[in-house]
């Protein structure tokens, strides 16, 4: 329902198509056209009436989401919120905006050429020798003021349905709003009356969508069966998919094109035997005839050389192994000392633990002698670090508040797929 001039509801019982018109005027209006808004001109505001008009669902929505308050000058006062007929009052008043915007962009000298044109027109000929034939004019007197007036209405009458596809003189909205005010007889007194059989409003709750209907809107328009239920989907959910999948992504080795995302399936290392390779072209080619002219030394040379080669490197070896362990046990110890300092912490304790632990063996710390003796035999709790990476990516996640993140975007890279937190989902409301 809207609450409009009687002007408009007469305009669009002859031409329903025109209230597209309106709302693109308004939904497009711009400071110079709300000039001729501040004082109404053609709709006054005092001719309002209740009556019922019918929208498309997005000119509905283009009316109803747009916030507009009209100037104190135009006359157009509303109710407050809680009054029961305020969406019709806020239609009516946008919706005679528009209109106003339209007639105010009409031309003048659109009569002129209107009759200009129309006037030597054969088919304006033949349809005022039909009207003659059909007693028209009642037999009124030829330039009686009756006549002429009954003249120009058939002149717009022709203007309108006859001849408008027949003319190269495009009509623009506003003259024609303007042309169907003055050939349109009606009376306000008559059109109140119909305000008590209007027809019920239309259910108008399909403008608030939560997340699920929208989903569910888009697989209906994709052709798509009903899925399974998400609660299923997310009790069997199994969260060790997350710290699994971070576990790999760490563990691949990075080159200078960046780190290979871990949701490659059989990812193998390619080896490559180069004396396999090099006999199975020596069986193919054959050996080499000047191979044994070439060589200066013996084969028994060849051994003891080979056999010296290995001791070496056996010996550099193990040398390097030591030293490697040596540091990894020196790392542990630091590592292991910095846990202690940091355990009492505001940042020890921002992590989740796992169950307290036996105290730390004096074996295991070849450096123990050093410690202070308040933290050498303090009971250490070791970090879930699982626990804790699951929680913080989760927490990141639902931060994101359904939209694109780090969070989701690392996950998703990592092939990683986590259900919506049904905790945070929006409800939709029925409107009252």
């Amino acid at each position: 329902h809207c609450f409009l001039p009687a002007g408009i509801v007469a305009v669009l019982k002859q031409r329903p198509r025109l209230v597209a018109a309106g709302v693109q005027a308004f939904y497009l209006r711009d400071p110079i056209d709300l000039r001729a808004c501040r004082v109404f001109k053609t709709f006054l505001p005092e001719t309002r009436i209740m009556t019922s008009v019918t929208f498309t669902k997005c000119l509905y929505a283009q009316l109803v989401q747009q916030r507009f308050v009209p100037d104190r000058r135009s006359g157009y006062k509303m109710p407050p919120p809680s009054h029961p007929q305020y969406r019709a009052h806020e239609l009516g008043m946008k919706l005679a905006h528009g209109f106003e915007i339209l007639c105010s962009k009409f031309s003048p000298h659109f009569s002129d050429s209107k009759k200009s044109f129309m006037t030597p027109s054969p088919l304006w000929a033949g349809f005022l020798e039909s009207l003659k034939k059909n007693d028209y004019f009642k037999g009124l007197i030829e330039g009686s003021a009756e006549y002429q007036a009954r003249l120009e209405m058939g002149k717009n009458y022709f203007q309108l349905s006859v001849n408008r596809s027949e003319s190269s003189l495009a009509m623009s909205p506003g003259e024609e709003i303007l042309t169907l005010l003055q050939t349109i007889p009606f009376d306000i007194e008559e059109l109140k009356k119909e305000e008590a059989n209007l027809p019920p409003e239309d259910d108008d709750q399909w403008l608030d969508l939560s997340p699920d209907q929208l989903d569910q809107l888009l697989q209906e328009a994709a052709g798509k069966k009903d899925a399974e239920p998400v609660s299923k989907e997310e009790e069997n959910y199994d969260l060790s998919q997350v710290s699994e999948s971070m576990k790999a992504f760490i563990s691949k080795v990075s080159t200078h094109k960046g780190a290979e995302l871990p949701r490659e399936p059989s990812e193998a290392p390619i080896t490559f035997d180069a004396d396999s390779f090099l006999n199975y072209f020596d069986k193919i080619l054959g050996p080499s005839s000047h191979e044994s002219d070439s060589d200066d030394l013996d084969e028994e040379d060849f051994e003891y050389l080979d056999s010296d080669d290995d001791l070496d490197l056996k010996t550099q070896e193990t040398e390097e192994d030591a030293s490697v362990k040596g540091t990894l046990n020196n790392l542990k110890s630091y590592m292991a000392q910095m846990d202690q300092e940091l355990a009492h912490t505001s940042i020890g304790k921002s992590f989740t633990t796992q169950k307290q632990m036996e105290p730390l063996s004096q074996t295991t710390n070849n450096n123990s002698d050093e410690e202070d003796s308040g933290t050498g035999g303090s009971i250490m709790t070791p970090v879930d670090v699982d626990l804790n990476l699951v929680s913080n990516i989760l927490e990141s996640y639902s931060s994101q508040a359904g939209l694109a993140g780090p969070a989701s975007n690392l996950l998703q890279s990592m092939g990683v797929q986590l259900p919506d937190n049904t905790d945070h989902r929006p409800t939709s409301k029925p409107m009252q």
